[in-house]
């Protein structure tokens, strides 16, 4: 059975910090290595960076909801707007070699978790969902 941890944030940048303290916390708490920490965190915080612009495009104040599951074997991540709805086609990476900032996001979350699934069949808004597993490594 798993603990679950619910934190809800408005959507501005100055409250991801809440946000990257709890998976920081969290990661400790379950044993992950500290490089596994720093992806999760990192992963998560690029989520809802997407969020505030994308779903939300940069409005102020609207929900953020992070669920977290811990189960012994891995952390499993809900992410959940009530923002515009993403068109899972459109969601993708620029290519890695067209170098200039901005829109490698969604390659680093894949790249750094174990399970990223998009749902946009909710009512209203969408769900990410991001699972990574404990490694054996860093339960020694």
């Amino acid at each position: 059975m798993a603990e679950t941890i619910e934190i809800t944030i408005p959507s501005e940048p100055k409250f991801l910090k809440i946000v990257r303290a709890a998976m920081n916390h969290l990661g400790e708490t379950m044993g992950f290595s500290q490089d596994d920490i720093n992806n999760i965190t990192l992963a998560v915080d690029e989520a809802c960076s997407n969020i505030i612009k994308h779903a939300y495009e940069g409005l102020k104040g609207l929900p953020i909801q992070v669920v977290c599951y811990l189960y012994e074997d891995r952390i499993e991540i809900l992410l959940r707007d009530s923002g515009k709805k993403a068109d899972v086609n459109e969601i993708k990476s620029r290519e890695l070699d067209d170098v200039r900032p901005g829109g490698i996001g969604v390659h680093l979350i894949k790249s750094v978790m174990d399970v990223v699934s998009y749902d946009n069949s909710l009512e209203q808004g969408n769900q990410l969902q991001l699972v990574k597993y404990v490694s054996k490594k860093s339960q020694e």
